[in-house]
């Protein structure tokens, strides 16, 4: 006989599968500027001065989507603890996918000049935007959405969508550069990754817009507890947790980047790996990377998270340490087993981040507390970790300096893993008891008259 499924848990399944597959194709709209800005973007839109000068130029505007994730983590974090969660993955989602449509279809620095770069950096800046307010609201779909005791392994699914994002990213531009010439992906064929993003965001949308609003925000507004204006409190109250909080993501969120983004620089022009062949590496250690965060998630919930988040920190620590070691060797073998080793680690350090974040803050705050609070590690990490790679490896000449870099971060995350983890905090869990309907709905403020506020 066939298992019969309830409305409650078809709605917590849609819950999940819009949290993945909508940070997937968020992600991918992110990661595939990364990706650019290693392959193609310098000599497009940087064009004079050296070709160090030119990679350098592109991973500074990749930065600048980091500098602008905060701003999409207040003003969306804002919202979604006033109006609820789902309106603000929406809009999010909108913002991402056009500005990425609008990167396609930039010309550029030989066409119209300096205005080339200038709308480069503008339309990062939105990206920005909209993936600093996915993030929490997507996550908070999951663990909010879970059952008692599951918070950890199924906020792990929208973490599973960075690493889906990097594999979508990068077997996009592994077609683009496979099927051309290195002129045609020069001068047009770069663009097609971004321009697919029209298909991919509106299969997104069709799967968020039939997602139940989540139990916790639906409580908050039951109870009367929505706060005028949470990101004032968040910071008021909470700015510990909110600056310990993004210690914690630093190494991961930077070193990920470093792995995601330089490498693939680094492997083809120091190591003289073709593209593809990079390419064809980091996609095979996204699986496994994957892994980690299910693995870990899935621990999480059974033996804690400050056993699991400190276990992975010093892990991070020491595989990090000597990655670049192995990857110097110019060994095909070695350095797809150092990636693969690398991946696993990142994900176990990631895996049970969400359901972390949305315990340290209360329900009516907590879209803002830990957007804020991601936000903030991911501009110390992988904001600026790409740029640090490049500069240190050219200044010092070798690779020891990217991993002390590597060290010096592990240590700072390390830290406030344990002061973190030490303090205690008065946030209700992530998945509270199911909320029996109310016999009339409690009106909410709308999006416009938030605004007009």
């Amino acid at each position: 006989m066939a298992t019969v499924v309830s409305p409650d848990q078809r709605s917590v399944r849609r819950a999940v599968a819009g949290s993945f597959i909508g940070t997937a194709i968020e992600w991918y709209d992110f990661f595939i500027y990364g990706t650019a800005a290693a392959l193609v973007l310098g000599p497009q839109f940087f064009p004079s001065g050296s070709d160090l000068a030119g990679t350098l130029a592109a991973f500074a505007t990749l930065a600048v989507g980091f500098v602008a994730r905060p701003f999409g983590g207040v003003v969306m974090g804002h919202f979604g603890d006033r109006s609820g969660r789902k309106s603000m993955l929406v809009v999010s989602m909108l913002l991402m996918g056009a500005a990425t449509v609008g990167i396609g279809l930039l010309p550029t620095y030989a066409t119209i000049g300096v205005w080339a770069p200038v709308l480069l950096v503008v339309l990062r800046f939105v990206q920005g935007i909209g993936v600093g307010g996915e993030w929490g609201g997507a996550v908070l779909m999951a663990t909010e959405h879970a059952p008692r005791g599951k918070a950890g392994l199924y906020g792990s699914a929208p973490q599973m969508g960075v690493p889906a994002g990097v594999v979508l990213a990068n077997v996009v531009f592994l077609v683009c550069t496979q099927s051309m010439t290195e002129a045609q992906f020069l001068a047009w064929g770069w663009r097609i990754p971004f321009l697919l993003s029209v298909t991919l965001v509106l299969l997104a949308l069709w799967i968020r817009l039939g997602v139940m609003e989540s139990p916790a925000f639906k409580a908050a507004a039951a109870e009367d507890r929505i706060a005028r204006v949470p990101i004032v409190e968040v910071v008021t109250n909470s700015w510990r947790t909110v600056l310990l909080a993004g210690g914690t993501f630093i190494a991961t969120n930077g070193i990920a980047y470093v792995f995601m983004v330089y490498v693939l620089n680094y492997g083809t022009t120091e190591l003289g790996f073709s593209r593809s062949t990079m390419l064809t590496l980091l996609i095979a250690s996204c699986p496994v990377w994957m892994l980690g965060m299910g693995l870990s998630a899935y621990l999480s919930d059974l033996v804690g998270r400050r056993r699991v988040y400190v276990t992975s920190t010093v892990a991070l620590l020491v595989v990090s340490a000597v990655f670049f070691s192995l990857v110097d060797t110019g060994s095909l073998p070695v350095l797809l087993g150092a990636m693969l080793v690398l991946a696993f680690v990142l994900g176990c350090t990631v895996g049970p981040q969400s359901a972390l974040f949305a315990e340290l803050f209360p329900a009516h705050l907590r879209y803002s507390g830990a957007s804020l609070g991601y936000q903030v590690g991911a501009i110390l990490g992988g904001g600026i970790a790409p740029f640090m790679a490049t500069w240190l490896y050219a200044r010092f000449g070798s690779t020891l300096a990217i991993s002390a870099y590597f060290v010096v971060v592990s240590l700072v995350s390390l830290l406030c893993t344990v002061v973190l983890l030490r303090r205690p905090h008065e946030a209700e869990p992530a998945e509270p008891e199911p909320v029996e309907p109310e016999p009339t709905a409690v009106p909410r403020p709308s999006l416009l008259a938030e605004a007009v506020r």
